[in-house]
């Protein structure tokens, strides 16, 4: 594998590991102000399954001896991409943002702008173009054959929880 591709992995890794850190901080706040998790089977399949897609793009990467490519590029780019959507996704919710389903019961609901063009702009604009990203720079094409759709499958079940939790708190009901 190209030497700069592990620094790749390694750059990718920890802005992850810092995104979870930040979801950690925000999750024990909310949680001491009484705030309630849904679809918590789902969360710990789905950060398996992004574990999983790591690791996977790491191995393959290594044994295809992935190297910076024009595909690489145009990925490296689109994840580049990704994580300029997660740093939008994190200002905008600021202290409530976590990898989890959290709200509190008076939780306010984000109707700015990057909310209303999209209604789940982390899920869209960083998790799935980072994940397929990812495997595109390390030419892991079974991890992108294999993983990336339950991954995407686990995610719709997710906007399907994270939807009805947002009708309870918004009195849409459930």
């Amino acid at each position: 594998m190209a030497p700069a591709l592990f620094l790749f992995f390694a750059v990718a890794l920890a802005l992850r590991l810092e995104a979870l850190r930040i979801s950690a901080r925000n999750e024990k706040r909310l949680r001491a102000k009484g705030a309630q998790e849904s679809g918590a089977r789902t969360s710990r399949l789905l950060a398996l399954l992004h574990t999983a897609i790591y690791l996977g793009c790491l191995v393959e990467g290594g044994l295809r001896g992935a190297q910076i490519d024009t595909a690489a590029q145009v990925a490296g780019g689109v994840y580049l991409l990704a994580m300029l959507a997660l740093g939008a996704v994190l200002w905008t919710l600021g202290r409530a943002w976590t990898v989890k389903i959290l709200f509190l019961p008076d939780h306010p609901i984000d109707t700015g702008p990057l909310f209303r063009w999209l209604r789940h702009p982390n899920y869209i604009l960083n998790l799935i173009p980072e994940v397929t990203a990812l495997a595109v720079v390390f030419d892991a094409w079974i991890t992108l054959a294999l993983l990336v759709p339950a991954y995407l499958v686990t995610l719709a079940f997710r906007v399907v929880q994270e939807e009805r939790a947002l009708r309870a708190i918004s009195g849409e009901g459930a």
